[in-house]
């Protein structure tokens, strides 16, 4: 229950409500900086027979009871004992590259043109329960990267990757893929996020397989190879280093309830926010550079969904500037009031160009 008075509420957009000291506004942020600037690495799927194995956990049938599953995942900060584990068993380190030029990619259409579809689903598993989020295709030069929430790939409180990721663009209600089924290969986020829980890096750029469809062949389904994801649904573009007060579009599929109770969507439909940005921070979850759009409700399964600029609503084409990472409930009434992204810099720049360059077997099928 929200307190009766008036504060700054913060949750991640998968479930409990955390509650933050009072605030009285946003502020400015435009100076923070971190010190360590590595990119953490770790495998989801490396050979055709793990992609053979994922593919199996999802099944036409397991499929379509997966909108049923619970759009969250962990969502508190992990015990400071933990924070060297979770790093450690991660994966390997990169240092990012200082002084490089912040990577210019500007969205791609489908390779066979039309409208593109890079929006949908990620679905996965953490221990013994399954979880779904938003997610987007990004243009890369493997054709192959899923931006979503840090929090939609890794929980940095056991220091354990998602199990049976998958992306899904485009779904339909009842567990159709009509864009392909695209198993993970492996998660490129920030050491912070990973080790510590950061939210100022609850962002993943995931590396992912060819697509397939399942096909029923002789009383059984068998895998259909489809190809690259970007040459199927397209790829947004990605915009960095962008200055607040700019009007964003974000995207996802929300689910959960509001916090009276009151539930205004059903997971099944892509929903829209469009308002102006501003700096906020959280320091409970040790968000110090914060972006937060304002308005909207947006609930949990909304998570890891693109925020876009420049946005081509024919081409259904724009700029990646953010994802949905925390909800706001500003003013402690029924309904969140706003959402926040990490601030996408120079650093985000390097993470996904580390996860576009990443390579995947020819063939998987």
């Amino acid at each position: 229950m929200i307190p009766p008075v008036r504060r700054l509420l913060a949750a991640a957009l998968f479930g409990a409500l955390l509650v933050l000291p009072g605030f009285t506004g946003t502020f400015g942020l435009g100076g923070v900086a971190r010190a360590d600037t590595s990119v953490q690495t770790v495998s989801l799927a490396k050979t055709a027979a793990d992609v053979q194995k994922v593919a199996n956990y999802w099944k036409p049938d397991k499929l379509k009871k997966a909108d049923n599953y619970s759009p969250a995942t962990p969502a508190t900060k992990p015990a400071a004992t933990a924070t060297s584990t979770a790093a450690a068993t991660a994966g390997p380190v990169t240092k990012v590259l200082k002084g490089r030029s912040a990577p210019r990619v500007s969205p791609a259409a489908p390779k066979k043109g039309g409208v593109a579809s890079t929006m949908g689903k990620v679905f996965f598993r953490f221990g013994d329960k399954e979880y779904w989020c938003s997610a987007s295709s990004v243009a890369a030069g493997n054709r192959s990267v899923v931006a979503t929430a840090g929090h939609c790939a890794y929980d940095p409180r056991q220091g354990v990757a998602a199990e049976y990721w998958i992306f899904v663009p485009n779904p339909g209600p009842n567990g159709e893929t009509p864009n392909g089924i695209y198993v993970g290969s492996s998660i490129s986020m920030h050491l912070d996020w990973a080790g510590k829980g950061d939210y100022d890096f609850d962002y993943a750029f995931v590396t992912v397989h060819r697509g397939f469809t399942w096909t029923e062949k002789d009383g059984r389904y068998v895998m259909t190879d489809v190809g690259r994801l970007q040459d199927n649904v397209g790829g947004e573009g990605l915009a960095i280093n962008q200055k607040t007060g700019n009007v964003v579009i974000a995207f996802g599929y929300p689910a959960g309830p509001e916090p009276d109770g009151s539930r205004p969507y059903n997971g099944l439909a892509l929903e829209l926010c469009k308002g102006l940005t501003s700096w906020t921070v959280a320091p409970g979850l040790d968000l110090q550079k914060g972006v937060q759009l304002q308005p909207c409700s947006f609930t949990a399964g909304a998570s890891g969904g693109p925020w876009l600029i420049n946005y081509n609503p024919a081409q259904k084409l724009g700029d990646l500037t953010g994802i949905n990472s925390l909800t706001w409930n500003r003013d402690a009434k029924g309904s969140y009031d706003a959402v926040s992204s990490p601030n996408f810099d120079s650093v985000t720049g390097e993470i996904y160009r580390h996860a576009a360059a990443l390579t995947t077997p020819s063939k998987v099928t």
